[in-house]
């Protein structure tokens, strides 16, 4: 293998990085051709998946810069080999992995609604180390065998989990935790600060709020670690 060869990722990486840095919502112009019901900038494919899907979909609008920001604060980028992103919407978070992705690391991102993993296959295509899919979160586990991606180190998780049937909600927590390394985060976006606490500590034995004012409505990320696998096991009766 050449300099040339070995450096390649580097180079493409890097030109992701300014193409997300450049134009972060428009879909990259080397993409497939999107549906055309897919047409329309994020917020209205928001709002047409919130709508439609209600509960399923944790905002109305995409998440702003900031709240982006803060989902990844803290991530030691040296070390990280595999991120996991569910429920990534159009994709303001994604933009921010992108932005970071090192050569060893590999980002699996997940959107179960058909036009916003449209929208996100043709902002992302060509992306290295970024595997988009359209699938269920509760099996990103198999996802992760399929395409032979390692442990994870964190997940970041823009589903709206205290409005999910607890069943599902418990799913997808034990997924993330079957994924998880032993030092792994599970990070979840919230737009209500505070009120769901007590829900996120049920499951984990370490649970940090950060407040994110600049997002509208202004909202903040639960940072939490050591999941509680007694906190889905069903009471005895």
């Amino acid at each position: 293998m050449t300099t040339h060869e070995m450096a390649a990722p580097d180079v493409k990486i890097e030109a992701a990085r300014t193409e997300a840095k450049t134009h972060p919502n428009p879909p990259r112009h080397d993409a497939p051709p999107e549906h055309p019901g897919v047409r329309g900038p994020d917020w209205w494919l928001m709002m047409k998946a919130f709508l439609t899907q209600g509960r399923k979909i944790a905002s109305c609008a995409p998440s702003s810069g900031s709240m982006a920001r803060k989902m990844i604060d803290g991530i030691d980028w040296d070390r990280a080999k595999c991120i996991v992103e569910l429920g990534a919407g159009t994709g303001p978070i994604t933009a921010q992995l992108v932005q970071r992705l090192r050569p060893h690391t590999q980002a699996l991102v997940i959107e179960l609604d058909p036009m916003l993993c449209a929208r996100l296959k043709a902002r992302f295509s060509g992306v290295p180390n970024l595997h988009v899919v359209q699938g269920d979160a509760t099996k990103f586990d198999q996802y992760l065998a399929e395409r032979n991606l390692p442990q994870v180190d964190h997940v970041l998780s823009g589903l709206p989990l205290p409005s999910f049937p607890e069943q599902l909600r418990n799913a997808v927590l034990e997924t993330s935790a079957r994924a998880l390394g032993p030092t792994g985060t599970f990070r979840q976006l919230t737009v209500m600060p505070l009120v769901y606490y007590k829900l996120y500590a049920r499951y984990f034995d370490n649970v940090k709020f950060q407040f994110v004012p600049w997002n509208l409505p202004p909202g903040g990320v639960y940072l939490c670690r050591g999941f509680r696998p007694d906190s889905v096991t069903p009471p005895t009766k």
